[in-house]
This record gives structure tokens, C-alpha cells and sequence, in this order.
């Protein structure tokens, strides 16, 4: 338990950062799991479109410390070429 005043404060600000990126963390998954539904039903149009919803989305949480850019950076690659090979 927090004994000072500024541990206190740090421990209400840790609490707040931690609502915060949890929240973008499962609105990124939002976005990657429509991606993923779109690619299921084989419907190239919209997973495409899904996949150009989602791409600024990871690069927001890259950007934000919520992802590891190179995680981010994984996941748009895979995503691109599985929407990709819908088509084919």
C-alpha cells in the first residue's frame, strides 16, 4: 500500500493509464476480429475493407505505447496477405 502522497498520486495515475489502454487494446482487437470474420465468409470487398478500417486503428496503438510497433507492423502483414488470398 501507498504510503506517500506522490506514491498515491502515481498509483491513481497508473490506474488511469491502465483504463485507457485497456480500452484501446480491445477496440484494436474489434477491429482485427472483424477483419478476421470478413476473410471467413470469403467476402474479399469487405475484408479489404475492414483491413484499410483497421490498419490506422494498430498504428494508433503503436503510436500510443498500447503495441509494440513491430507486433503492430506482424499483424497488418499477415492480416494484408490473408485478405489477399481471399481473392485468389
Amino acid at each position: 500500500m501507498a504510503n506517500t502522497t506522490s506514491a498515491k498520486k502515481a498509483t491513481r495515475k497508473i490506474a488511469a493509464r491502465t483504463a485507457v489502454n485497456k480500452s484501446r487494446r480491445t477496440r484494436v482487437r474489434g477491429f482485427i476480429r472483424k477483419v478476421e470474420e470478413a476473410i471467413a465468409s470469403g467476402d474479399q470487398k469487405a475484408a479489404s475493407e475492414a483491413l484499410r478500417a483497421a490498419q490506422p486503428e494498430l498504428m494508433r496503438a503503436a503510436s500510443k505505447g498500447v503495441m509494440h510497433a513491430n507486433t503492430v507492423s506482424r499483424k497488418i502483414s499477415r492480416l494484408s496477405a490473408r485478405v489477399k488470398a481471399v481473392s485468389a
